[in-house]
């Protein structure tokens, strides 16, 4: 399982022992203008999600990695591939790093392995991000890692009380 191990972290399956992590990350209001989330989940719905994270991303067309990190093993986020279509060869890809864990690199080396293992492992042709245009560190991100964007989805967020873009960035497999 080399693709998804790097020398800051490695990404992992998820466990039934990371339901304290995803019930804190999943209800922290901090995150719900990324993760599009209006209401707290529950730790019995976040239980039964676990139970059901073995299946196949070709079931499921999703995919929720943990991000730890190497040297301690502490969990640092999650990466996530969604709208998987393996008929067009797409998916979108979503990054949340604990901001206790920001700006180490973490979620460079996380994006970095996660394409690796997209363009290597299920044969995708591109992926795509959608990023708010004032989140300056994502933006950041994924242009570092050659996502060009095209496009912007005017006041497609509804947020803090005003309507806000959107970005849409994509990288195909060279």
């Amino acid at each position: 399982m080399n693709t998804l191990q790097g020398n800051l972290v490695k990404l992992r399956a998820l466990e039934p022992e990371d339901l304290e992590f995803l019930f804190q990350i999943e209800n922290d209001e901090s995150f719900w203008e990324i993760s599009h989330t209006q209401t707290p989940f529950s730790k019995y719905v976040l239980k039964q999600y676990l139970e059901n994270a073995h299946l196949d991303i070709f079931e499921t067309k999703q995919l929720r990695l943990i991000i730890e990190e190497n040297s301690s093993e502490k969990k640092v986020g999650m990466i996530d591939l969604f709208d998987f279509n393996p008929q067009h060869k797409r998916a979108g890809i979503g990054i949340l790093i604990h901001p206790d864990f920001q700006q180490k690199g973490f979620a460079s080396e996380a994006l970095s392995l996660l394409i690796q293992y997209s363009f290597l492992h299920l044969q995708l042709n591109q992926l795509y991000a959608n990023i708010m245009s004032d989140n300056e560190k994502s933006l950041l991100l994924f242009e570092k890692h050659s996502f060009k964007k095209v496009g912007t989805k005017k006041e497609w967020i509804f947020s803090d009380g005003k309507m806000k873009d959107e970005i849409l960035f994509q990288l195909i497999k060279e």
